[in-house]
């Protein structure tokens, strides 16, 4: 169920809302709201990712955050929640009343749902650019599979990669190693496919 303000938040106060919380809040112009309320498909991807990337990025000395880490972005203050984030180099942090923000995220992952999909390829992902090292960006669908890898490039110009096989694997970049899709989507059980979606005309 969503957080419903009675009235306007400022920054201090949502910040003493969400540290108090045990769901994870977010903010932007006074309104806050509960991201809890993800399925079981999405919360196995996350997993998934967490481990596979989690493991890739210690063997080269690199640092895998899972979605509990508030991440500083410029454009959408005061921080956001993505679902994995990942840097090679030393982390940066800095203090907003009392809690950490991490500042210098290379790649984030996010796993879409239907109702974020849209704002999650969008407008997020034109915040999220606004941060300084950000430079690589995995969106994982849940419903099937299918991943978007957008990947930047030294003239700022993003190259967009997509997969869709079991058998293909993401090369990422930042922290140099192939992610095989099966290993995204391991345990995932998809929907089946309505056949009237498939028929055609």
């Amino acid at each position: 169920m969503a957080f419903q303000p009675k009235r306007f938040h400022s920054l201090e106060e949502y910040v003493g809302l969400d540290e108090r919380s045990e769901e994870k809040l977010e903010f932007w112009g006074g309104t806050v709201w509960s991201m809890s309320g993800a399925s079981p498909e999405h919360n196995q991807i996350v997993m998934n990712l967490s481990i596979q990337i989690g493991s890739k990025a210690q063997e080269k000395g690199c640092f895998a955050y899972p979605s509990d880490m508030r991440v500083r972005v410029p454009e959408y203050p005061p921080y956001r929640y993505p679902d994995l984030s990942v840097l090679c180099g030393k982390p940066e942090f800095a203090d907003l009343f009392g809690v950490k923000m991490l500042l210098n995220p290379q790649l984030i992952v996010e796993v879409l749902s239907e109702s974020t999909e849209a704002f999650d390829r969008g407008d997020k992902f034109s915040y999220y650019k606004s941060i300084e090292s950000f430079s690589e960006y995995l969106l994982v669908a849940q419903h099937r599979p299918h991943v978007s890898h957008f990947v930047k490039h030294g003239d700022g110009f993003w190259v967009n990669l997509e997969y869709n096989d079991l058998d293909e694997a993401v090369e990422l970049r930042s922290v140099p190693c192939s992610l095989p899709m099966s290993a995204i989507y391991h345990d995932v059980t998809f929907p089946e496919q309505d056949p009237k979606e498939t028929r055609h005309p």
